[in-house]
């Protein structure tokens, strides 16, 4: 990381720099087949086999990589998982695409794009 101090008259504004793109682990799961054709958070209608995912926080319309077996970009359109301590909920489709629907939980790689 690299910071730098930007002085002007009588102020000096701490700016701090970080990587555009940023990694980490997210205990994972996956949902589907109760909530196809539902509205999601965001008021789009939930395509369980589309590559989206639910976080609590995180605006609606991030952009995430998802790794467990294989890899998936996936988007930010709805609200959860709301069951202990899960920070990521992927849609049927992209749980599939990268090895998930069996555990169904696991800690995953997820990078911000």
């Amino acid at each position: 990381m690299v910071s730098k101090i930007l002085a002007s008259a009588s102020t000096a504004v701490l700016a701090i720099a970080t990587s555009a793109t940023a990694t980490g682990s997210m205990l994972t799961s996956w949902y589907g087949p109760g909530f196809h054709g539902n509205y999601t958070a965001n008021g789009e209608v939930y395509d369980q086999m589309a590559h989206t995912a639910a976080h609590k926080t995180l605006p609606f319309g991030t952009r995430l990589r998802v790794c467990y077996d294989g890899c998936v970009n996936v988007r930010i359109n709805d609200r959860g998982p709301y069951i202990g301590a899960r920070e990521l909920d992927l849609s049927r489709g992209a749980a599939e695409a990268i090895g998930l629907i069996h555990p169904g939980v696991a800690d995953v790689q997820v990078t911000y794009l």
